[in-house]
């Protein structure tokens, strides 16, 4: 999968076209992205780190993982992925629906144990590490799914599926799964400002390629200008110009490799009007041209001409 449909799968999966939905990419930080940008979706996510050290942020909390950590991402959670100083991260990137174990007739075991956390009531630990008790059991029945997935043996679903429930069971089995802290007063003030916080980053995604103001996004969540322009500061430590812009410039060193468009054609794609503007971000994003990137990602090993 290359970093394009990797991105497409990323912000806009759509499981009606797949089989078996149980999905792993091996991706790496910076060599396939320089980063992942914060984003949700309704799927879980697992980020089995296998190489290197890297940053994972879930809910807007920061995370330094290293090889051997599990980062778990639950429907609906905020979660970005960067690169931790002059690091590098290999890592395996698994995304399934949690319907994938609901039944299609009242099931006690899906309301009881998974509705809740497909449905944001219960949150699992956001990163599972090598010196934990539990982590043998639960790392074990990923690398035992990992296996199956190297052969795909006749029935591998239902294989696949005993392993799922298996995983569950030991993350529930050595409480690594609980409710949000009812007592903790700023909870429904957290709640709220995430809400906020998916709300403008999926209006982002949907519509980064076209002209956007602060006036338009404010609208659409419902801000006054002067408060959106404060919570976006406040919540995502930066303002909301360089947010868009580097969205955009992330998007863009995606479509370089990716397509043989021009890179006028290219910077429209991705949300800049003037070309010369690109063209100097880019490189103070990046420290090359968008040419000079796109000749360099060819020549990487693993790279196929278009």
């Amino acid at each position: 999968m290359d970093i394009i449909e990797y991105e497409s799968y990323q912000e806009k999966p759509n499981h009606n076209n797949i089989p078996f939905p149980y999905l792993t990419y091996p991706c790496s930080i910076p060599h396939d992205f320089s980063q992942v940008p914060a984003h949700w979706h309704d799927e879980m996510e697992f980020i089995y780190i296998k190489k290197g050290r890297g940053i994972v942020s879930v809910d807007f909390r920061s995370l330094e993982v290293a090889a051997g950590d599990i980062a778990f991402i639950c429907p609906g959670q905020l979660h970005s992925i960067h690169q931790l100083g002059q690091y590098s991260m290999e890592y395996e990137n698994i995304i399934f629906p949690l319907s994938l174990l609901n039944s299609r007739q009242a099931d006690p075991v899906w309301e009881t144990y998974l509705a809740p956390i497909d449905l944001r009531r219960f949150r699992l630990l956001p990163c599972l590490h090598p010196d934990m008790p539990s982590y043998p059991f639960v790392a074990a029945c990923i690398d035992q799914i990992d296996d199956i997935r190297r052969t795909f043996p006749g029935a591998y679903e239902l294989l696949i599926k005993g392993k799922l429930f298996e995983l569950f069971f030991q993350l529930y089995r050595h409480g690594l799964v609980a409710a949000p802290d009812a007592e903790d007063p700023g909870r429904r003030s957290k709640e709220k400002a995430l809400e906020k916080s998916r709300q403008i980053l999926k209006y982002i995604e949907q519509h980064y390629q076209e002209p956007l103001s602060i006036k338009k996004l404010a609208e659409a969540v419902g801000f006054s200008q002067s408060h959106f322009m404060k919570f976006f500061k406040n919540t995502f430590g930066t303002s909301f110009t360089a947010y868009l812009n580097d969205y955009r410039l992330t998007m863009a060193s995606r479509l370089l490799p990716a397509s043989e468009d021009s890179i006028l054609t290219v910077a429209a794609e991705s949300g800049f009007e003037n070309l010369s503007y690109f063209n100097r971000r880019f490189k103070e994003r990046f420290g090359v041209t968008p040419r000079e990137f796109r000749r360099q990602a060819s020549s990487l090993p693993g790279s196929h001409p278009r």
